[in-house]
């Protein structure tokens, strides 16, 4: 890993004018380094240990707009479990930070995303309170190095730390891989238009209660 990591759980700093944030996180089962730009070009430098989540990953950057940067030494002689739960925790801990009070975003984004014979769709709301409701069933049980069961421990670790809800459903589709690429597409996609700034909304948190 070429980043230095702390010896602390989490640590993290964010910008909220320009919305960027780093964390790194450091335990007995895994040392991740995230660094998000969420008004970014979508570049990503990725070096998690399995090759496939690096591509999901990857997909999170290019659609989302999002630069992204993710570094994991984890503990994959047992497997990927950690890894891949460590990351969306991070990520999500990260995306909270970065976005800040919230002000002027749009708050709700949906995406569908086609990719063959694969269709997924996914909605989210930066709500404030974490929330995850994921139907995919997968036709394979892993993808390359990934276990597909891991698919909804990294978006649980996610809507945790980034306290969001989040609705993943796979509508379509018979290859493992199409249905899981469809989901992260999604997934950026909705990312990206609910943290848009909102012209009309410029400086106004979008809820009634006034908090997020």
């Amino acid at each position: 890993m070429s980043h230095a990591l702390v010896p602390s759980t989490a640590t993290a700093a964010a910008d909220c004018t320009s919305r960027v944030a780093e964390v790194q996180r450091n335990t007995a089962e895994t040392k991740v380094y995230v660094h998000v730009d969420l008004d970014g070009t979508g570049k990503a430098r990725l070096a998690t240990g399995i090759g496939f989540l690096d591509h999901m990953l990857d997909q999170i950057a290019r659609h989302g707009l999002i630069d992204l940067n993710i570094d994991c030494e984890g503990d994959l002689h047992i497997d990927g479990h950690h890894t891949v739960e460590d990351i969306g925790i991070t990520l999500g801990q990260a995306f909270a930070k970065a976005v800040g009070d919230k002000k002027g975003i749009r708050r709700y984004g949906h995406a569908y995303v086609p990719l063959d014979e694969a269709l997924s769709r996914v909605v989210i709301d930066f709500s404030g309170r974490p929330g995850l409701h994921m139907d995919c069933k997968f036709t394979a049980g892993r993808i390359g190095e990934l276990d597909t069961q891991l698919v909804f421990e990294f978006f649980q670790g996610f809507v945790n730390h980034a306290g969001v809800t989040l609705h993943i459903d796979n509508l379509k589709g018979f290859n493992a891989h199409h249905q899981c690429e469809t989901i992260f597409k999604a997934f950026a996609r909705a990312l990206r238009f609910a943290l848009e700034r909102d012209e009309r909304m410029a400086g106004v948190i979008p809820s009634t209660k006034g908090s997020l």
